[in-house]
């Protein structure tokens, strides 16, 4: 199944700015099928984990976060962009391997009684993952592990998330 899923995943060259390669998950999630069966790869390992909640990173970690969530039986808490989010928040500045941006999560959102596994489309440099980390445990979550699409190894992301556990179902060398 792996091999479908790369398949339906296009390079886009030169997006958003140029030199960059996208990933393009849309043609995946186009298919009833695929996205199913991603879902499903992202959310297996953690069966036994003991999560409470999944934390899904705007914007298309809410894609994979909601039916993450769903399949795990568990909450499902969203991380946004600055502004976005209606009631009392904290925030947490972070790079991009193209820029910097600001995530967001609500300060009732999780307690030190919750387990979380964060879930977003791509691990590239790690550093919106780094965030999100950095967000919920200063909630007082601890976190389960991280489950990503897509991985692109070559940028390092995986090891700014040590010691965490991190899951790709689709790894870029």
């Amino acid at each position: 199944m792996e091999a479908r899923l790369r398949a339906a995943v296009r390079d886009v060259v030169d997006y958003p700015k140029p030199g960059i390669l996208f990933k393009d998950i849309t043609p995946l999630l186009a298919s009833a099928e695929l996205y199913r069966a991603a879902c499903e790869a992202l959310a297996a390992p953690y069966r036994e984990s003991g999560v409470t909640h999944v934390v899904s990173i705007e914007s298309r970690g809410f894609l994979l976060g909601g039916p993450v969530a769903i399949s795990l039986g568990t909450g499902l808490v969203p991380i946004r962009k600055q502004g976005k989010l209606p009631h009392q928040t904290s925030r947490e500045e972070y790079a991009l391997e193209y820029g910097t941006d600001v995530l967001e999560i609500h300060t009732d959102a999780l307690t030190s009684s919750c387990r979380v596994l964060i879930i977003d489309d791509v691990l590239a440099t790690g550093g919106t993952a780094c965030a999100a980390v950095r967000l919920a445990e200063g909630l007082g979550a601890t976190i389960a592990g991280h489950a990503f699409l897509l991985e692109l190894g070559f940028l390092g992301g995986r090891a700014r998330l040590d010691p965490h556990r991190v899951e790709s179902v689709i790894a870029y060398a």
